[in-house]
């Protein structure tokens, strides 16, 4: 499988193998309160280092690739207004020399004043791409396809990249990941009995490691947390079929089908609308391990673990690793859900 992806085309943007450490001040506070909990540890996805870091710099290592391989001169994507995978779609293409167009969505009803215009919205102008804002009402792919049309028209050669890079080629970055993460744990004799968990939207970065599990032919589980959709159904049917054509065009045996987990109980209202338990975890372990997340990925998949240790329902492994995706500039666009700690 190592072979194959080395194979394919790749531009080199993250900063890699990101770190791997220990969540021990959390992991006390938790046996402190009463708690069985296995040991905690954070895969730092947030320091892969392109415009802020996050997951996407690893899935657009292998689409850019390609891109340039089919000899594309600009990237169009697209996303929420607040979209993680924008910005940093706009970030690689200015760090691999091509344009960028972004057609983004207002598809999140949160009324924050800085929502509109700051977060990854204000880095999406300053890393030059050009935006245009598309109402939740409008056509996007309409909207789309015009985007397309004019680069053409215009004698551009454009590239089109799905919403959160979640096609077979953006997979194959969480293929690699899955091995990188594997050979950390192999290293610290810690991979046995571990569960992987991590916020899961558009579904790349969960079939990517479900492919690269199959293909490794075991290794540490994988847990999603749906921060998505409200058809959790739907999406994992989404993530089995993304992950069994990731591991056929990598030459490994399919996935099996109890490997899709999605945990559904920590959406909430919607996509990118906060939550209590989200609000609270991020705080949580802002204080207690000096980690930010972000408001719609990583707040809410880390309420999920903190509950699940909290229920006992993760007693059977011996450790847990949190996939830690980035998005830590989301935080400014809700800076109005996190106030002062009360000191005494």
């Amino acid at each position: 499988m190592r072979d194959q992806l080395a194979k394919r085309p790749r531009f080199t943007l993250a900063f890699t193998p990101t770190p791997l450490a220990p969540m021990a001040r959390m992991q006390a506070a938790l046996v402190a309160g009463g708690h069985a909990c296995p040991g905690l540890l954070i895969k730092r996805d947030d320091c892969t280092g392109l415009a802020g870091g996050g997951n996407k710099a690893r899935k657009l290592e292998f689409l850019v690739g390609e891109a340039i391989a089919t000899e594309c001169d600009v990237l169009v994507t697209t996303g929420a207004v607040q979209s993680n995978h924008a910005r940093q779609t706009a970030a690689a293409a200015a760090a691999a020399g091509l344009g960028c167009s972004l057609v983004l969505i207002a598809s999140v009803d949160y009324p924050g004043p800085a929502y509109a215009t700051s977060g990854n919205r204000l880095l999406d102008d300053i890393l030059g791409a050009e935006v245009e804002i598309v109402p939740h009402s409008g056509n996007v792919l309409a909207r789309i396809g015009g985007a397309l049309e004019r680069l053409k028209a215009a004698g551009r050669r454009p590239y089109f990249i799905p919403p959160g890079g979640s096609n077979l080629t953006g997979a194959l970055g969480y293929v690699a990941a899955y091995l990188e993460l594997a050979d950390q744990l192999d290293a610290l004799g810690a991979s046995e009995r571990t569960l992987i968990v991590h916020a899961s939207s558009s579904g790349g970065t969960q079939a990517g490691l479900i492919a690269g599990r199959a293909g490794r032919r075991g290794g540490p589980e994988v847990l999603g947390i749906n921060v998505y959709q409200a058809d959790a159904a739907a999406m994992a049917a989404g993530i089995a079929d993304l992950a069994a054509r990731t591991a056929e065009a990598l030459g490994v045996p399919p996935p099996a089908p109890e490997s899709v987990r999605l945990g559904d109980d920590w959406l909430g209202p919607g996509y990118g609308l906060p939550t209590d338990q989200m609000r609270a975890a991020v705080e949580h372990i802002a204080r207690a391990e000096g980690v930010l997340l972000d408001p719609v990925y990583s707040g809410k998949a880390m309420a999920a673990l903190l509950d699940l240790i909290r229920q006992g329902a993760l007693a059977e492994y011996e450790r847990v690793v949190f996939l830690h995706t980035g998005g830590m500039p989301g935080l400014f666009a809700y800076a109005g859900e996190f106030g002062p700690a009360v000191r005494i």
